[in-house]
């Protein structure tokens, strides 16, 4: 069958949050049973150097959605603490005159829904205008949260979101509240007279800045762990036990009602990040501890959805694709043990920069009757190739005069072409270059440059295990000469290039550097959406079910009976 614009395939995209490029079976690993999506890599294409265009999750879709670095959407941080959306009640998120692949095809007469995370902003200016949200940028449905999953929403864990942050306030809390207690002491002991003016003063002083701070930190579970349908609140704060329930029977309603295609759905899974709330038929299910049986779950949901693709008779008329956002989280941990992904051979992990550990994550492609069965691809690949490719297949037009990045993935995939179209790749973390790569197509290498890395804590260790994730700027290493590896011989990034063992050490250095000149050359000025003041809590943004501060509100089974 010849892929031509007119064919309008079904496509149902899954992605998974922080999964390792080493967790499942297909890609190497024997700890986690992951049938379904090894399923589909058996029955289609298989990506081995496939690269998310971030190493975090909120800049990694942005691009994943418009095909472009997220750079030039001013969906990139140049701060160390804000390098995601982190409030629903933040003013930042992906522009709407951004054009996501949903736009497009829903301009193509796709019915387009997401399932899921979106981790993409809510709205402007006022509480119910939501301007970032799905509906505004091409799906017709959602369902999922419009935040991402953090160990916040689970009552009583661990704090996640600026935990470090968070005991600093508290510290200085109790710091000021000491003062007007110490200014007592002189006037209890008889030594001198503090007036009482004073002593308030501090007192207040003390209570202001508990409650700025507080006001937003202390309510994390309800201001940010919501549950929407379009555009309405039915649960918050979010009940995580039943939650991949409520999605999976989503996913499955909405393949039922737009069997008739073509449809759009983007399951954008919870798993597996934590908390790692799993079914309890799946815990202790794995070999790799919690963390795998969360994967092994998402993997029985991937199941479902092929099996109801089966059951109508969709499946060779459809085409599935499953990945990462980014890699594995190499710093989540707790006293029982890892509690992150295995990113394999490769070094790093999540928002490391540019280590492979951190941007290379599964790809896999399943379109029966199109794409051949077992294939495996080996030439550098992105996330922003989604764009593109679902514009060709879906016959979408891409906007004019907009820089896109990403490269239409159909000739690779089906064979007619042997190389990649990328010929060089650039890693930001956040705001800022650290990493390029140059794709050497008439000899097959794949340089790679590092001209900043993150330092890793404590000295000698894999990760920064001593904060919540290695820094973009400040206590970071630069490199000049860069760090220069060949990728295509050495994959882990163990051994550095050099002039003394490397004879194409400055030519390749040159080639790469003049690259990304030219490549600086494309940015244009754009607001920054994850700026330090759009990434702060407003109260009059935080969405609401109920009346504000007083939010709260559960009609999830009530709405999910109604649909059944």
């Amino acid at each position: 069958m010849f892929v031509t614009r007119n064919s309008r395939p079904n496509i149902v995209l899954f992605m998974a949050d922080d999964l390792g490029m080493g967790d499942l079976c297909c890609y190497g690993n024997n700890s986690v049973s992951t049938p379904n999506i090894d399923r589909l890599a058996r029955e289609g294409v298989r990506l081995t150097q496939h690269l998310a265009a971030a190493s975090m999750c909120t800049p990694s879709r942005a691009a994943f959605l418009t095909g472009r670095y997220p750079v030039r959407s001013g969906m990139a941080s140049s701060s160390n603490m804000n390098r995601d959306v982190v409030w629903l009640g933040g003013s930042g998120g992906l522009p709407p005159n951004e054009t996501t692949f949903a736009k497009l095809l829903q301009h193509r007469g796709y019915r387009t829904g997401l399932i899921g995370k979106w981790h993409q902003g809510l709205s402007c200016a006022s509480r119910d205008d939501h301007c970032y949200h799905p509906l505004n940028h091409g799906f017709d449905y959602f369902y999922g949260m419009p935040f991402e999953l953090l160990s916040d929403c689970q009552g009583f864990h661990t704090p996640e979101l600026h935990r470090q942050l968070r005991v600093q306030l508290w510290v200085c809390t109790v710091v000021l509240g000491l003062i007007p207690l110490l200014l007592l002491v002189p006037t209890c002991v008889r030594w001198f007279l503090v007036p009482w003016p004073v002593i308030l003063a501090f007192a207040l002083l003390a209570l202001v800045f508990f409650v700025s701070w507080f006001s937003s930190y202390g309510f994390t579970r309800r201001w940010n762990c919501v549950l929407m349908r379009d555009h309405e609140i039915i649960q918050q704060p979010v009940r995580l036990e039943r939650l991949a329930s409520l999605m999976l029977k989503e996913a499955l309603a909405f393949i039922d009602r737009y069997k008739r295609g073509p449809f759009l759905l983007f399951i954008s899974f919870l798993h597996v990040h934590t908390p790692l709330v799993t079914k309890e038929k799946f815990v202790g299910h794995s070999k790799f501890g919690l963390y795998g049986d969360n994967v092994e779950e998402m993997d029985w949901m991937v199941g479902k959805v092929l099996e109801a693709l089966d059951r109508e008779r969709l499946a060779n008329h459809t085409l599935v694709y499953f990945t990462s956002d980014n890699g594995g989280r190499l710093e989540a941990q707790d006293r029982s043990g890892q509690l992150g992904g295995w990113n394999g051979r490769y070094k790093g992990g999540r928002g490391m920069a540019g280590w492979e550990g951190g941007i290379r994550v599964p790809g896999i492609f399943r379109w029966p009757t199109v794409l051949e069965a077992g294939k495996v691809i080996d030439e550098p690949t992105s996330l922003m190739d989604i764009f593109p490719t679902l514009s060709y297949i879906g016959g979408g037009i891409p906007p004019l005069g907009r820089v896109i990045d990403g490269r239409n993935l159909m000739p690779l995939l089906e064979g007619r072409v042997s190389r990649s179209e990328h010929e060089f790749l650039f890693h930001y973390c956040g705001a800022s270059l650290h990493t390029a790569r140059w794709y050497q197509k008439d000899c097959a290498t794949v340089w790679k440059v590092h001209f900043v890395t993150p330092k890793f804590s404590p000295e000698g260790a894999g990760a920064c295990y001593g904060s919540e994730a290695c820094p973009c700027s400040g206590d970071v290493t630069y490199h000049d000469p860069p760090l220069l590896f060949d990728i295509s011989r050495d994959p882990s990034e163990s051994r550095p290039l050099n002039p003394d063992n490397e004879a194409l050490f400055d030519s390749v250095v040159k080639k790469i550097e003049a690259a990304v000149r030219q490549h600086r050359g494309t940015l244009t000025p754009v607001p920054q959406q994850l700026s330090v003041f759009n990434t702060l809590w407003k109260p009059w943004l935080q969405p609401c079910c109920g009346t504000f501060p007083f939010c709260g509100c559960d009609r999830a089974d009530d709405i999910v009976s109604a649909a059944w």
